[in-house]
Order: C-alpha cells, then structure tokens, then sequence
C-alpha cells in the first residue's frame, strides 16, 4: 500500500511539474493572459491601469520563426531568446494611450515621448526580495500613435540565477507624472523557470 502511495504522489508531482505545451501561439497567449496563471498581473492606481504580462520565450521563437520551421532553426532561435526574461508593461487611462491624455499640453506630451522612448530603464525596475537590482538588457517602445487603447513596452533582463532561484521577485513602476506613486508587483519566479512551450 506504501509503494501504490508512494508512485501515486511521484506521478502526481511530476504531472504537475511537467511543462505545460500548446499547439499554436495564440493558444499559448490566450493561457498567459489569464490571471490565474500568474503570468498576467493587474493594477489600478489614481485611474491608471497597469499590466504586466510575462512572455514565454517559445513566444519569441515563434514571432521570428519563417518559412520552413526545422528542428535546427527552432532549437538555434531557443537559444538565442531563453537567455533572456521577456515582460511587456501595458498602461492605459480611460481605455486610451498615455500620450494620447496629454495630446492638448504640448509640454507634457513632450516630456512624456521623451521618457517614454528614452528613460523608461530609470522608471521600471526589477529587483531580488533581497534588493538585488536585476540591471536591463534593453526595451522596445513602439509608438502607436492612438491606435492602440494602451502604451506598451517590452522590457528585456538577462535570465540571472540572481532571478530564477527566488521563489519571487518585485518590479516597481516609478510614478510617471500620474500621480500613481510608485506602483509593485511581486512575481513568481515558477512562470520563469517551468516555462509552457509550444508544439513547432
């Protein structure tokens, strides 16, 4: 009975660590953003929503992957892209893009592209629960113009042992000129290192 118990729990365990594989990216990205599975976080703060979103890197793979997809050249791009952590920051008031609630003060909206498209590394920051600041590797701003009913950016950190062998880690959203005051999320790491993937 102790032997039945004992694979019972193994098979249970490992069921439940196994990486979790999706046919398509869209049915990965629809898994993601569900909150249940922590790799979406949300906040509102003075009217601002806040969102953070963590980005598998099989999303990556496949954002780069054309034409023939082989073995070699999946294998190369995971490579290339699991080095790296992945998050994109979304920001909306009024279900609108930040600069677009600024567009009437010439002087806001200004300073706000400037940060927006050059200073964000100053704004966002993720950091160990032992205050460990984990530097950037690079962001990616795309100016959408009002077409989008957000701002967001794709923040870039090296996949440190700094992060993944915490049970957690905090990114903070300094105040942007929105009275927000600084705005924390606290992160699991298990999303970083159980990765799901997709079926290529």
């Amino acid at each position: 009975m102790k032997i039945i118990t004992a694979i019972l729990i193994g098979s249970f365990l490992l069921f439940s660590c196994a990486t979790k594989t999706f046919d398509t990216a869209t049915e990965l990205l629809n898994y993601i953003q569900q909150p249940e599975h922590d790799y979406l976080q949300t906040k509102t703060v003075n009217g601002v929503n806040f969102s953070i979103l963590y980005k598998p890197t099989d999303l990556l793979v496949d954002q780069e992957l054309t034409g023939e997809r082989t073995a070699l050249k999946i294998d190369s791009l995971r490579s290339k892209y699991e080095q790296y952590l992945y998050f994109t920051i979304s920001m909306s008031k009024n279900n609108q893009e930040l600069l677009t609630n600024m567009a009437r003060d010439k002087q806001r909206f200004g300073a706000m592209v400037n940060q927006l498209a050059f200073g964000m590394e100053e704004k966002v920051h993720l950091y160990t629960p032992q205050k460990d600041t984990i530097a950037i590797a690079d962001y990616l701003y795309p100016r959408m113009y009002g077409m989008s009913g957000s701002t967001t950016i794709l923040f870039v950190y090296p996949r440190d042992k700094k992060i993944t062998n915490q049970e957690y880690v905090h990114m903070t959203i300094d105040d942007l000129g929105l009275y927000t005051g600084d705005v924390k999320f606290k992160i699991p790491t298990e999303i970083m290192n159980n990765e799901p993937r997709i079926k290529f």
